[in-house]
């Protein structure tokens, strides 16, 4: 009979190892290699035709025995039919869109993606002669009246980059499938650890490992879990283009899973804390964070995940550029950067980009990422620099 699905705090310390062997190491070495030799034409032969297939050693741009090791753990966290891993999370977002699209065809895209997403619609695809069109996240059922003949996929985040909407996923993800349309979710902020979208009935979910999935701030790496009806065309597109991870960062990787269950606990509960600090501050309009219930879609996410990241934004009061430029300075304990998911804090000024509506909230907008500090300390930082920025009178 098979084995009942490890509990996932197990799963994360136990997948991906060495061989069960009298003194091996605890964790997987890098491994490092391009050309592989066989003893036979006909071995070598039966790898080639078997190439596409995760666990084939072939070619080390194919992948190798920690490649797939990494591969499996991500397929069995997102209960997924096969994981490839591209050399970043961009490359993953990107190579999924070359799966699906075409010449003519018509991509749908929530209009609160990651910037990234965005640029590669409107930059590469359109050169591709491929129609992208935005849609409200928070379209729902709705979107079956969007889906034409020529959509080639459906494109969505959960929750948004930047503004934090929570769309409703199987809603989304039913309406594409019922009109034979692949569903691709970015699912960076959540981690399997809060939401496995394809129980949801997403078909293919990418994420970044860079972020929290890795955890330390030193991996560049992208993954792109699927199921079965897509898991080998994904694979194939990701072969042909040539794209391929590094050794070390398939070592941070694997490395950085084992603590993945501990520090998403941790980052939900510090996140909570301090966007409900900041929630109290006079020079606070509003804090859009997917737990609290006044953020777009906080039922989707209340019915859908089963914790939040450290990840939020907030809406200050209208200021000018230099005051918010001279507040997020004076933070000490914030670092200044894009991408977010490490041990440590960050600040950034954030301006969404929209297509299918604007952007109504009247304010600045600036993006906490909340790392392993004190909560304490990220308090004090704040609270000395908030007096630079306007509260709700001025």
């Amino acid at each position: 009979m098979p084995h009942p699905p490890a509990p996932l705090a197990d799963a994360l310390v136990q997948t991906g190892r060495p061989a069960r062997v009298e003194g091996r190491h605890v964790n997987l070495p890098i491994e490092l290699g391009s050309t592989m030799v066989f003893d036979s034409l006909a071995a070598f032969e039966a790898a080639r035709d078997a190439r596409y297939d995760s666990g084939t050693l072939y070619y080390g741009r194919y992948g190798n025995t920690a490649v797939f090791e990494l591969e499996q753990a991500l397929a069995e966290l997102e209960q997924a039919a096969g994981v490839t891993l591209t050399s970043s999370g961009v490359a993953a977002i990107s190579l999924t869109l070359m799966t699906f699209v075409r010449p003519g065809a018509h991509l749908l895209v929530a209009d609160h993606v990651y910037g990234n997403t965005r640029a590669f619609c409107d930059g590469v695809l359109a050169r591709m002669g491929v129609e992208t069109e935005y849609f409200d996240p928070m379209i729902g059922a709705s979107i079956a009246g969007l889906i034409r003949d020529t959509t080639c996929a459906v494109m969505f985040e959960a929750p948004g980059s930047g503004t934090f909407e929570v769309p409703d996923i199987p809603t989304i993800a039913g309406a594409a499938r019922a009109a034979g349309v692949p569903s691709v979710l970015d699912g960076t902020w959540a981690t399997p650890v809060n939401c496995r979208a394809l129980r949801l009935g997403v078909d293919v979910v990418v994420a970044s490992l860079s972020k929290y999935l890795s955890g330390h701030s030193d991996c560049m790496m992208g993954m792109i879990a699927s199921t079965t009806a897509h898991a080998r065309d994904i694979r194939k597109t990701v072969m042909a283009v040539g794209d391929k991870t590094g050794g070390q960062e398939v070592f941070l990787a694997l490395r950085g899973l084992r603590t993945l269950k501990l520090r998403m606990a941790h980052f939900d509960a510090a996140g909570r804390e301090m966007a409900t600090w900041l929630a109290a501050q006079p020079q606070v309009k509003r804090v859009l964070h997917p737990a609290f219930p006044d953020c777009p879609g906080h039922e989707h996410w209340k019915r859908d995940f089963t914790g939040a990241a450290g990840l939020f934004a907030v809406v200050f009061h209208p200021c000018s550029d230099a005051q918010i430029a001279a507040f997020v300075d004076a933070l000490h304990h914030f670092g200044i950067g894009v991408s977010w998911g490490g041990y440590e804090s960050l600040v950034l000024p954030v301006t969404p980009q929209r297509s299918a509506g604007t952007w109504a909230e009247d304010g600045q907008l600036v993006r906490f990422n909340i790392g392993l500090e004190e909560t304490a300390s990220l308090k004090a930082d704040l609270a000395a620099a908030l007096p630079l920025l306007n509260p709700a009178s001025e």
